[in-house]
């Protein structure tokens, strides 16, 4: 087991690997995924064997649940978060250091006060990157660390390249501060590669999502499972104008056929629908969601939850990253970070 080092009140742990400060013994971060799909079972399973489990963003009330659930049954283990910049709120970060979050991922951005506040809450921040740009800046805000992020990832990409052209290219930026990687990584030999190249640790996304905990709709799950590829479109951003990476359903085999980034006027109506992220609180999404219809090409972010009536699945967005054809099964956490350790 990587033992436990105390942490340090340096502006930026140089050289210190963030996984071996929190006590891991496998070094894998889950993907915060958002939307509800990660349960507080789902991270505090990850937690429990040795892994960084997290929870992703969802409106500040079920975050906090969500969160102070994953702690609390994670059995002393710590608990990462995961926030989308363009739909956090102050709460998310309060509720962050009122449940005692070991780590906060931010995606999409370096938000220099949150990042502050909690560091001085002593939490560790990093921000994920997808080229020296984002990371230096992620830095400059203050971030303790960085995960690069390839454009194999499923869900909202910063990066539009490999992750094998990525990660080198972040850790020089990163100029010592700890670098995980995400992207692409299906089993133990995919992390193992990423440690031998300078990364400190591997982040999984698609991997849990095929879980038994994961929340992520029935349907979802076996439209993953049975997909012959992926597609980076921006089809599903009302409000969040991100390429994304998800597997075809029913919308994108209607818009995304001539150009898989999908049609130009909806483009330009989810740019200029941006502000939305403030203005439309988070737990309307999945009232928006279920009047989404094929022949309208308005798509929020929102994806599909167990629960949620099938027909949903060909209306909204199945993230999943270049993983599918090596993952072909679900299974329970555990046993998902065990296919994953070195």
């Amino acid at each position: 087991m990587l033992r436990h080092r105390p942490r340090t009140r340096a502006h930026r742990p140089t050289s210190v690997n963030v996984l071996e400060t929190l006590g891991l013994s496998v070094p894998v971060m889950q993907a915060g995924m958002g939307g509800g799909v990660t349960s507080a079972e789902l991270a505090a399973a990850v937690s429990a064997a040795g892994g960084l489990g997290t929870i992703g963003l969802s409106d500040p009330r079920s975050f906090a649940t969500e969160l102070h659930r994953a702690v609390a049954m994670a059995g002393g283990r710590p608990v990462a978060a995961n926030l989308l910049v363009p739909f956090t709120h102050r709460a998310h970060i309060d509720a962050c250091i009122a449940t005692g979050a070991a780590l906060v991922v931010f995606h999409d951005g370096a938000p220099g006060r949150w990042i502050a506040a909690l560091r001085a809450a002593r939490i560790l921040v990093l921000c994920s990157a997808g080229d020296a740009g984002q990371a230096r800046r992620a830095l400059a805000a203050g971030a303790d660390g960085l995960v690069a992020q390839g454009v194999e990832a499923g869900g909202h990409l910063v990066a539009d390249r490999p992750l094998s052209v990525v990660l080198p290219e972040v850790l020089d930026a990163a100029n010592g501060a700890p670098v995980l990687a995400a992207g692409g990584i299906a089993d133990g030999d995919d992390v193992s590669a990423l440690l031998a190249a300078g990364a400190v640790g591997a982040v999984a996304g698609t991997r849990f999502l095929l879980t038994e905990e994961s929340r992520a709709h029935p349907g979802y799950k076996q439209r993953v499972l049975g997909a012959q590829r992926t597609i980076r479109t921006m089809l599903f951003g009302m409000g969040w104008p991100l390429a994304h990476r998800v597997v075809p359903n029913a919308a994108t085999e209607r818009w995304c056929a001539r150009d898989e980034l999908g049609p130009a006027v909806a483009r330009g109506f989810n740019r200029i629908s941006a502000p939305l992220s403030r203005l439309l609180p988070i737990s309307a999404q999945g009232t928006i969601l279920a009047a989404q219809r094929i022949s309208v090409p308005l798509y929020t972010p929102a994806l599909p939850l167990a629960g949620m009536h099938p027909a949903i699945v060909d209306r909204s967005a199945l993230y999943a990253g270049e993983t599918i054809h090596r993952i072909h099964d679900i299974v329970p956490a555990a046993e998902a970070l065990a296919r994953l350790t070195p």
